[in-house]
């Protein structure tokens, strides 16, 4: 039963993708969106042998993303959203049930219900080399008060202001090698806004895990504040039983932007039987960032993760506690060092670098990137993430954390309506 609705209401929202018309606009109804494409080569790290270098072949993957949104006004105070994505992929087959990237992260996790992911072949079959996906990633009702804003349905929530690397954003953080980080995943909640004052805001929800289950779930209590010049937020998160508490501070220090974010987990705090050797943690983020000229714009983090392990070796063995597991790190050192700069090289053409260094085991993962406006709401980029560092061996699987990540080579062209 529950697959039969699943095809109705994928049939529903390919039909709503075919008849809207790209760029379609009234008082009541709005479409638009894009399409993406993304060539991507990952280079496997070689492993050491006895004194010799095993090289591993590369692996090629060619996908699509092709996103609708809609939005109804259905009263004054009153509409509705919805964005469908529809995503087909060429790539090696390991790909498709071994990704090639590093990560600790579902950001399907916090659905109560969903799609079938894949469209073809069905969840049933084996897949080959080609397959297409889908996403409903929005589907949300707002209702906006004099006194309150409220959003009920699958909607974005992130916290944070690190440009890197987010402490207090646990829900569906990016990863530093994420491709496309236009839109955060939709989760499904219920969210209430509630404006103070000047600037400020109270801001609430609970979002709802897989069939509504509590140790699934999650919920969070946040504060913001306009205070000496600076933004201040306060934040509590309680997710899959465990309780975060997160601070976010932002201002501007002689003509620099200034941030300071810091959370601390507390492991099982939510659960009626918290061991007593649970594995509590602090991750915290300073940076600023700082127009260098008429064309440039440079940034600095500094992040500590005291989750992660000081020695490589303790790398793998760690990631079985509850920072890893439930609170979506995917960093294994301690700290880490992340500069960045983008230049405008032409008014079309951006240039960006940024550095990933992990401090702990001196590894580095470099990522420069070069995008070009071919036209109106037309792009095409290119660049890499490239990791240095001491690559793995038999007796060692990780000796570095960036010398064990694959070498990704991608290109991009952008189309919006």
């Amino acid at each position: 039963m529950i697959s039969m609705q699943r095809r109705i209401m994928t049939s529903v929202i390919l039909l709503l993708a075919v008849l809207a018309p790209p760029g379609f606009c009234s008082d009541r109804f709005s479409v638009d969106g894009y399409y993406k494409s993304f060539f991507v080569v990952y280079e496997l790290p070689s492993i050491s042998i006895t004194g010799m270098s095993l090289d591993l072949p590369p692996l090629g993957s060619v996908s699509s993303r092709l996103r609708l949104n809609c939005r109804w006004k259905l009263q004054r105070n009153i509409s509705f959203a919805l964005s469908y994505d529809l995503a087909p992929r060429v790539q090696d087959p390991i790909l498709f049930d071994n990704p090639a990237d590093v990560a600790f992260i579902n950001p399907l996790s916090y659905r109560f219900d969903d799609l079938d992911s894949r469209l073809y072949p069905s969840m049933d079959n084996e897949v080959s080399s080609f397959a297409i996906f889908q996403n409903l990633d929005r589907a949300f009702l707002e209702i906006r008060t004099s006194k309150a804003d409220f959003f009920i349905g699958r909607q974005a929530i992130a916290f944070g202001s690190a440009r890197a690397i987010n402490p207090t954003d646990i829900l569906t953080p990016y990863l530093f090698e994420t491709l496309d980080t236009e839109d955060r995943t939709g989760i499904d909640a219920f969210r209430v806004r509630v404006p103070l004052g000047f600037m400020g805001e109270v801001d609430a929800g609970y979002v709802f895990g897989d069939n509504f289950k509590f140790e699934q779930s999650a919920m969070f209590l946040r504060t913001r504040f306009h205070v000496a010049r600076s933004d201040l937020s306060l934040l509590a998160v309680g997710f899959r039983e465990n309780l975060m508490i997160g601070l976010d501070i932002t201002r501007s220090v002689g003509g620099a932007g200034v941030w300071l974010e810091g959370a601390h987990t507390f492991s099982g705090a939510l659960k009626s039987d918290r061991s007593a050797d649970a594995c509590d943690y602090f991750r915290g983020t300073l940076g600023c960032d700082y127009s260098l000229g008429n064309n440039t714009y440079g940034f600095v983090e500094y992040h500590f993760n005291q989750a992660g392990a000081d020695d490589p070796q303790e790398y793998l063995g760690n990631i079985v506690h509850t920072a890893y597991t439930d609170g979506s790190v995917y960093l294994l050192g301690r700290h880490y060092f992340i500069p960045g700069v983008v230049h405008q090289l032409t008014p079309l053409i951006t240039a960006n670098i940024e550095m990933l260094c992990n401090v702990t085991d001196w590894s580095i993962y470099f990522a420069p990137s070069l995008e070009y406006n071919i036209a109106e709401s037309i792009y095409l980029a290119g660049g890499a993430f490239v990791g240095v560092g001491k690559k793995p061996n038999l007796v060692e699987p990780i000796r570095s954390e960036f010398g064990s990540y694959p070498d990704i080579f991608f290109s991009s062209f952008r189309v919006y309506f």
